[in-house]
């Protein structure tokens, strides 16, 4: 595969996720024949959407949307990971996690979402609901009622992400400490795409399984966060992608695309960055040297055996990429964009 490589200077900032624009009041503002929505990795997130945008001239150029508005949560949040269409609506997704050394974060447990037409027409007004560890809880709670086993995490990521947080959280009596409990997986939200059905796939980058396999979260109820009242969402089930892991490593999910025919692309690789102190590579280090796949997979119906393994087809290794942080297939061609110092690079195909 021959990849050509657009580069973009956004606020000094890298990407994560890559989501076609599919308001054509949006592109007809911008002069452009197709956009891609990105999310910024430094910041709450009203200061980190931005546009990639293909001029009707051909030209590629950047907009950031950093006028964004979350009203009572503006600067209440951070790290914002995957993006995800629905409705008319573009959503959100914050990581769930922590910095690679720990403790678990309440600022990026949340989820945002925004009218893409309305980005048309000036400032983005953002709707924030964050979920105080309401969804790590849940996931928690399902991936331990599950058929897949996953990857136990290590004394020193369970203390650094699960105990510490719990400490902190008890010293300064926060709520949220009910919901953690000293057997907890920490989450690693990084990819995200709603079903047919309005469920919404979240890919987890950790954990894994047993095996080393990408594992699925399946939940339902998440645009009612956003209505009046206190509905929060619930875990249906959770799958692992078989077949795409190298063997003796470890990989999670860092992209996921919903595709026309109900299918799903996505980016499997490393778990964790390489030599930038992440405990979970102290305690795991087979999950660190693994470059980017491109992958295809379809979920399985309910009634079927094993409906928790969903098989996944490889469609091009990306070494010697370790940081492909999404993708796109539009119109017969792929887009990639990769997580670079201080620049946002997209690649075509």
């Amino acid at each position: 595969m021959t990849l050509r490589l657009l580069e973009f200077v956004v606020s000094g900032n890298e990407a994560s996720d890559l989501l076609p624009v599919r308001s054509a009041a949006l592109l007809r503002a911008h002069e452009a024949r197709r956009g891609f929505w990105t999310v910024l990795d430094e910041g709450p997130v009203e200061r980190c959407l931005a546009l990639l945008l293909e001029r009707d001239d051909g030209e590629w150029v950047a907009h950031h949307h950093a006028a964004a508005d979350a009203g009572a949560e503006n600067g209440r949040t951070e790290d914002g990971e995957a993006l995800a269409h629905h409705d008319g609506w573009v959503y959100v997704f914050g990581s769930h996690f922590g910095s690679k050394a720990g403790p678990l974060r309440p600022r990026r447990a949340f989820v945002a979402r925004f009218r893409e037409d309305d980005a048309a027409v000036g400032p983005v007004r953002l709707h924030v609901v964050r979920n105080r560890f309401r969804l790590h809880r849940a996931i928690n709670d399902a991936l331990a009622e599950a058929a897949l086993t996953t990857l136990p995490p290590g004394e020193r990521v369970r203390h650094r992400f699960i105990v510490e947080t719990l400490a902190r959280g008890t010293a300064r009596a926060k709520s949220w400490v009910t919901r953690l409990a000293e057997g907890d997986l920490p989450l690693n939200v990084e990819a995200a795409a709603f079903t047919p059905a309005g469920t919404v796939l979240l890919g987890l980058r950790f954990p894994v399984t047993v095996d080393g396999e990408p594992i699925l979260v399946e939940l339902a109820g998440v645009p009612e966060m956003f209505a009046a009242g206190d509905s929060w969402p619930r875990a249906v089930r959770a799958y692992a992608l078989t077949g795409v892991t190298p063997p003796g490593a470890l990989t999670g999910f860092r992209a996921i695309a919903a595709l026309p025919d109900g299918s799903y692309a996505a980016v499997t690789g490393s778990i964790d960055a390489l030599g930038k102190g992440s405990v979970l590579l102290d305690d795991h280090p087979e999950g660190g040297d693994v470059t980017s796949r491109h992958v295809r997979f379809r979920l399985p119906d309910a009634s079927a055996p094993d409906e928790h393994l969903v098989p996944g087809e490889l469609v091009a290794d990306l070494a010697p990429f370790h940081h492909v942080e999404g993708l796109a297939e539009v119109d017969g061609r792929c887009f990639y964009v990769t997580d670079e110092d201080h620049r946002v690079a997209l690649w075509v195909a």
